[in-house]
């Protein structure tokens, strides 16, 4: 019996632990399409909170899914360049989310706010040259680089995220 038991034990050792994710790293690419999908993945993961930076920030289906998400009672907060969304689409996309309970604010401290960024639930971050623009899912070469499970990552992307809420101003709508 005991040599059964610690077969037993020496299996169950031997079993990595469900509460221990594995990092991983994903990457996709547009306008093939993968870059879009992973974009919308990585929000619809979110189940407390997710921290947008953008350039460009119109694509309806990313503006969709991030009010989704907060009607799923995620936290959502974005932080976009001011003069980069000073178009029609752009300030559609704007009062639509904050609508919609979204928290947004706009930079202008820098010449250009060119983060593209989410960082969900703290432990997952996507970033690289994606904007948040229909252009980005169908005309433009574009990359997507999603990054799970690393903490120390995750850590320097949100303090640099928190330092650009800092620096932004609420959105007022219209």
């Amino acid at each position: 019996m005991t040599i059964i038991r610690c077969i037993a034990l020496a299996t169950l050792l031997s079993i990595p632990a469900l509460s221990q994710a594995e990092p991983g790293v994903q990457v996709g690419f547009s306008p093939e399409g993968s870059a879009r999908t992973l974009v919308l993945e990585t929000i619809c993961s979110a189940k407390h909170s997710i921290q947008v930076l953008a350039y460009a920030f119109q694509a309806p289906d990313i503006m969709q899914a991030l009010v989704d998400a907060r009607n799923r009672g995620v936290q959502v907060r974005v932080v976009i360049d001011k003069t980069r969304n000073l178009g029609k689409a752009s300030m559609a996309a704007m009062d639509f989310v904050t609508r919609n309970g979204v928290e947004l604010r706009t930079n202008d401290h820098f010449h250009i706010h060119h983060d593209k960024t989410i960082i969900v639930d703290g432990n997952t971050v996507q970033t690289g040259s994606f904007n948040y623009a229909p252009s980005a899912e169908t005309a433009n070469s574009e990359n997507v680089v999603v990054i799970r499970d690393m903490p120390e990552v995750s850590r320097q992307y949100i303090t640099h995220w928190q330092s650009r809420w800092d620096l932004g101003k609420p959105y007022p709508g219209r």
